[in-house]
């Protein structure tokens, strides 16, 4: 059933390019037509030396054989470069099927795959099914069509002999049986060891800064030491089952062509078979050791390619959680006033012992500024994850201008969002290009606008290049508040009706980010600004405080309010007190 399924995936693969599949396929028919023709030639030309035959026409028979030789050889080229063409337009494509359906996924299945696996899917893995469209097309086609055509030849040519040389090939096949689940299970296990490795370097890469602070060069040599020892032994363990496999195809091939030479020979003897048509047999046999030979590599290759479909089948199989409902609505940027209102918001992760959010009830006006204090796991990034849909919520418990949000396209809803998660991430480029990521293309003039409210403007300037220095991967050329400022900017950019700023301001010194919240306060562009916060001195900016604890906003109020009353905020704030004072 499985292996059904795989082929049926192949044959869609190739479905685009059916015209030139069929063309290679033709291709090969000839080349295959006229590879049987030639021994028939000089099977006539031999024969015909036992009586005078004038050098004209010796010539005429040469020239002839050449130039059937010559064009075999330009159409073989042509359908191997079709065929393989064909192969390397689909691993186009999967990588492009592979990268756009990534592109549809909610974070949380990043958070539950391997990076370096997904890579090595996305390349290995595709490489694989393309050399199985490639070579194994081909090699299975110029099987088939040598089979097809050279056995009625030799059987018209003599029918015993030609019997008895093939008789060994159904050992042949026998043989591939028997190594061929061996096959695919350590293909398996060499793909998958590729992929820990491949994880382990992205993880040492990004995090050479740490590796060097606590000093585990020497850990992380011995872990790759060990990760790709274990890939050494699964790649040699796959080598010895195929250096097995292999000569033991090609060993009992060469059976035949013993046979055939032993037995040949009586044949002439006893006048039932010509010299040129001996030497016919031997050639027509010659063509299917090839072929036969091959059949071992291709069904490797298929075992790999059998692999690697499932490995890229699981990621496209994988359905997104959070998508547009059929009946999704669209959303009038320009007339967004930033209501925001939650109807017994419920959330829970899965296999989560407790809701991270539970029965949230709140209403938050047009305008205004709302901040979020709690302890760590309160469920504070959750619910700034439920609001822009990155948390698959329910319908019927959280609304924006009157809206459900599950009803809004994910488009709009994201457009009306401007989002700056606890995690200030960077591209590898310009920081100018980092800053109009939301908006690519943008004048400078607006770049250096957005920059400035976000308070980094003056920092870039003295930078090197200014906004044309590279920040570096994850932007580590920049410290921890640059990365968030930069991050401010970028999502100032948009300027969408609802910022959220999750932790964005923590690496930012207290009168910096009480600027920041100053300016978002009065800004002539109202927003409603929702943002999550442990500097309870920014905090207390806020038009109103909500504050979490264990998935449940436990008090809502001002800060003047709150702090005069007994509960998790006053504490909060003695704390904060306490630290800055030490501070």
């Amino acid at each position: 059933m499985a292996s059904s399924s795989r082929l049926r995936r192949l044959l869609s693969y190739l479905t685009p390019y059916k015209k030139e599949v069929w063309l290679g396929i033709l291709a090969l028919l000839v080349v295959n037509g006229l590879g049987v023709y030639l021994p028939l030639i000089l099977s006539s030309t031999i024969d015909s030396l036992r009586t005078e035959v004038g050098l004209q026409a010796l010539t005429r028979a040469v020239l002839l054989m050449l130039l059937l030789a010559s064009v075999m050889w330009g159409i073989r080229m042509y359908s191997r470069v079709l065929i393989f063409g064909i192969g390397r337009q689909v691993e186009f494509d999967l990588k492009q099927k592979i990268f756009q359906h990534l592109l549809t996924l909610e974070p949380a299945y990043f958070a539950s795959q391997s990076s370096g696996d997904l890579i090595n899917r996305a390349t290995s893995d595709v490489d694989n099914i393309r050399r199985l469209l490639g070579f194994s097309v081909l090699s299975l086609a110029n099987t088939l069509f040598a089979y097809v055509m050279t056995l009625p030849v030799m059987l018209w040519l003599h029918g015993q002999l030609s019997v008895m040389a093939i008789a060994v090939y159904p050992a042949m096949l026998i043989t591939v049986q028997l190594f061929s689940h061996r096959l695919r299970d350590e293909q398996k296990n060499v793909q998958e060891e590729l992929s820990e490795l491949s994880q382990l370097i992205q993880e040492d890469m990004s995090g050479i800064a740490l590796i060097k602070i606590y000093g585990q060069e020497a850990n992380e040599r011995q872990a790759f030491d060990s990760r790709n020892k274990k890939l050494l032994r699964a790649n040699l363990s796959l080598a010895r089952i195929r250096n097995l496999l292999f000569p033991l195809i090609e060993g009992i091939s060469y059976v035949s062509l013993l046979i055939l030479l032993a037995f040949g020979t009586r044949a002439i003897a006893a006048g039932e078979l010509t010299v040129g048509n001996f030497v016919a047999l031997i050639l027509l046999i010659e063509r299917l050791v090839f072929p036969t030979a091959l059949l071992g590599f291709t069904i490797t290759s298929y075992q790999r390619g059998e692999v690697s479909i499932d490995r890229v089948d699981a990621i496209l199989d994988h359905a997104p959680h959070i998508q547009d409902d059929n009946a999704a609505v669209a959303l009038d940027f320009q007339h967004v006033q930033g209501q925001i209102v939650a109807k017994d918001l419920t959330f829970a992760y899965p296999g989560g012992d407790r809701p991270a959010l539970e029965n949230l009830n709140f209403t938050i006006n047009p305008g205004e500024t709302i901040a979020i204090v709690g302890s760590i796991g309160a469920g504070k990034s959750t619910l700034a994850n439920a609001l822009p849909r990155l948390v698959d919520i329910e319908p019927g418990q959280l609304f924006l201008d009157g809206k459900d949000i599950t009803d809004i396209r994910l488009q709009d809803l994201r457009k009306a969002i401007a989002y700056v998660p606890q995690e200030s991430f960077l591209f590898s480029s310009k920081i100018r290009e980092n800053i109009a990521y939301g908006l690519p293309g943008s004048p400078q003039p607006e770049i250096e606008d957005s920059a400035q409210q976000a308070q980094i403007h003056g920092e870039i300037l003295n930078f090197p290049k200014q906004y044309e220095t590279l920040v570096g991967e994850r932007g580590i050329t920049l410290s921890g508040g640059q990365r968030q400022r930069s991050s401010l900017a970028r999502a100032f950019m948009i300027d969408a009706p609802v910022l959220i700023l999750d932790d964005a301001l923590s690496s930012v010194d207290n009168r910096t980010a009480t600027e920041i919240l100053d300016y978002l306060s009065h800004s002539p562009d109202t927003k409603t600004v929702i943002f999550i916060t442990h500097q309870l001195s920014a905090a207390a900016k806020g038009d109103r405080i909500f504050v979490m604890d264990h998935g449940k906003i436990t008090q809502v109020g001002v800060h003047e309010e709150l702090v005069t009353h007994e509960g998790l905020y006053k504490k909060l704030w003695e704390q904060n007190q306490l630290a800055e004072i030490l501070g």
